[in-house]
């Protein structure tokens, strides 16, 4: 595998563009200066009519006529001598293009006026006397410029475009436009390794075993296996599938080639096949290797869709030759590809099937023991309290993906350093979680204090309801203080680890979500948009329960949902069954809220010392309301309770195995052979 390794210059071009540069400069520079100093002359400009009065005083030497439009006079010394000359230079210009530079210039209409007026003013001299007149045919730095000069810098700066474009500068490369884009790695350039990714157990093992059929490919192959053609990491945004890719080029061990799906679109036609064609034929000649596409589904999507008939799709041309180019007639071994979507829905069916992705790898949010391990990485270079707990973090962030939980450690190092803290303690990572989940806090948002009264009444409606139902997930904390852009309060809770979910765990899910617009009815006997995203939520679920999961009587057992339907494409269920859906809905909805509303009458003092409390700290948390309102009346442990005793359990059962009788006897038996 060694000789596949070959370390990439950081810069490749960058003393090439520097000198193609310094020449452009140059050459521009000598343009103007010879322009410039063309236009200095020691001449002086004068008229006919003083050209006249020259002439009559004898203090012209010579005429020259120039280009049939000036006329250039040379004086002699007498009149150099005399008094109203001195003003006149008589140092000669470095550029000029004649034997004797000329003390005065004018501009004349033709040649032949010239003449006549020249003769009509030396009539009554003798022919000794006479100033004789040359003419001359000259061309200017001006004028060869605009003929020959231009066309030469013209032609330069073509030239150095061109060397610009083919050398992948700023211009573009039109002459590699049909080469790949994707950068080539190998293993001392990439630093991650597979110690670098947590809470991904089952996809590290997929994908450790791609690495080791790389590095051991004999192993497989002398049973008959072949090697994977592709593998695609399919997930949420923020799951950790680019880091994993990285991981799979830090381990392997062999060239890497790394690109996105959007390099391979351009507005010119068949660009990207060639680039797909190019690409492979790079990685073949380095095989064993890897292609890593990133968003594959901006070149993967379905075939035929959007497009007008009898158009060129630009996009389809690609998916063609990468089709072809992953299991055609000319495909070689040796190359594998790993490609991320968060998008898996829109992928063509010819690109998922088996020969050309033959595994599909799902990264989901990791669970409870996959936050603890993903905290445990990125806690690793922050200087932290010996107080903070990994497990108690991964129990406060449910449903936080990799990225989230890495920018939740960011912003307590941040939020600690800004306070001028040694270490990043509990709180600087509470306030860290409340940026993420609810956004920056507004504290110069003014708030009057009767909405700030309907805030807390509201969120202590959601507390109390969630507290005295049995089937709700635990508060963990509430707080009527601004976050973000339009959220004036919100409260958390610890959701449990589970996938399924009963009819009375969503009615109690949406009994609680209402707590807030029923505690506004009942203290203020009137509404707010406080609730605008209670009311959204509510609403998706009791339309899930009808229309998808079948907890409804009326509709029965039935699922109306379909992933591949368009906004666009017609409901599979008629209008009748649309009304009837709506029906349902509102009446689950209707039935939930006068449960609230009940509940809420039931427990009201619980509901007035909670907002009163509120209303003075701004921020509760689970033991606050214990003490306001007692314990919970049912018989559940939160989720941090269940993880902590598991743990406390094996260590207890593993203790009492170690106090053994049976465990103790096999010491006493050891001992002997030990030390003999």
């Amino acid at each position: 595998m060694d000789q596949n390794k070959r370390k990439i210059p950081k810069n490749p071009l960058p003393k090439k563009n520097n000198y193609q540069v310094g020449m452009l400069v140059a050459l521009i520079l000598v343009v103007v200066g010879l322009a410039y100093f063309s236009k200095s002359s020691t001449t002086e400009t004068t008229t006919l009519h003083d050209f006249k009065t020259m002439l009559k005083d004898g203090d012209v030497d010579e005429i020259t006529i120039v280009n049939n439009r000036w006329v250039e006079v040379v004086l002699n010394q007498d009149a150099l001598k005399k008094s109203k000359y001195k003003d006149i230079k008589e140092e000669r210009s470095p550029f000029s293009v004649v034997k004797q530079e000329p003390n005065y210039r004018f501009q004349i209409a033709s040649a032949d006026h010239f003449l006549k007026v020249l003769d009509e003013a030396q009539a009554n001299l003798p022919d000794a006397q006479k100033v004789p007149y040359e003419v001359d045919t000259r061309e200017s730095f001006g004028t060869w410029f605009m003929s020959s000069g231009f066309l030469l810098v013209l032609l330069f700066g073509f030239w150095f475009l061109m060397r610009r474009m083919a050398g992948g500068g700023a211009g573009g490369q039109i002459f590699n436009i049909g080469k790949s884009k994707a950068q080539m790695f190998d293993a001392d350039h990439m630093k991650v390794t597979f110690k670098d990714v947590a809470g991904l157990d089952e996809a590290k093992e997929e994908v450790e075993e791609v690495v080791d059929f790389l590095k051991n490919s004999k192993k497989y192959t002398d049973l008959g296996g072949k090697i994977p053609k592709g593998v695609l990491l399919v997930g949420p945004p923020g799951t950790g599938k680019t880091l994993l890719a990285k991981a799979v080029a830090g381990e392997a061990g062999v060239p890497f080639f790394s690109m996105s799906g959007s390099d391979f679109v351009e507005m010119f036609v068949g660009v990207g096949a060639a680039r797909v064609r190019d690409l492979f034929k790079q990685a073949k000649e380095k095989a064993p290797c890897i292609i890593f596409i990133d968003e594959i589904d901006a070149i993967g999507r379905s075939r035929g869709k959007g497009s007008m008939p009898g158009s060129n799709d630009e996009r389809e041309n690609t998916l063609n030759s990468l089709l072809v180019e992953m299991d055609g007639f000319g495909t070689d071994s040796g190359v594998i590809i790993l490609a991320a979507t968060n998008r898996p829905d829109v992928l063509d069916s010819a690109l998922l099937r088996a020969g050309r992705f033959d595994r599909q790898i799902s990264i989901d949010k990791p669970d409870i023991n996959g936050r603890e391990q993903i905290f445990k990485v990125h806690l690793g270079p922050i200087k932290v309290d010996k107080s903070i707990n990994p497990k108690e973090l991964a129990t406060q962030t449910p449903g936080f993906a990799g990225a989230e939980l890495a920018n939740v450690c960011n912003e307590a190092a941040l939020i600690a350093a800004r306070n001028n803290k040694p270490a990043v303690d509990m709180d600087d990572f509470m306030q860290a979680i409340d940026r993420v989940i609810g956004g920056l806090e507004k504290k110069n948002k003014i708030i009057s204090p009767g909405e700030k009264k309907i805030v807390a009444y509201h969120e202590a409606g959601h507390a109390v309801t969630g507290w005295f139902l049995e089937h709700a997930n635990p508060l963990v904390k509430v707080s009527i203080v601004p976050r973000g852009v339009a959220s004036l309060g919100y409260a958390q809770y610890l959701p449990k680890e589970q996938y399924l979910n009963t009819t009375e765990e969503m009615l109690d899910e949406i009994c609680m979500t209402l707590g807030g617009r029923a505690a506004e009815e009942i203290i203020f006997g009137r509404i707010s948009t406080g609730a605008l995203s209670d009311l959204e939520r509510t609403t998706k679920m009791a339309y899930s329960m009808v229309s998808i999961y079948g907890m409804n009587d009326e509709i029965g057992h039935l699922s109306y949902y379909d992933p591949n339907r368009s906004e666009y494409s017609s409901r599979p269920y008629s209008e009748a069954t649309a009304e009837k859906i709506d029906q349902e809905v509102k009446k689950l909805i209707d039935s939930a809220y006068q449960r609230t509303l009940a509940m809420l009458r039931e427990h009201s003092e619980a509901l007035e010392a909670l907002a009163q409390q509120l209303l003075e700290k701004e921020v509760l948390y689970q033991l606050d309301l214990v003490k306001l309102i007692g314990e919970r009346p049912f018989d559940k442990r939160t989720v941090y309770q269940e993880f902590t005793d598991g743990d406390a359990v094996e260590a207890k059962k593993e203790e009492e195995k170690l106090d053994s009788p049976e465990s103790t006897q096999e010491n006493k038996e050891e001992a002997p052979k030990g030390d003999a």
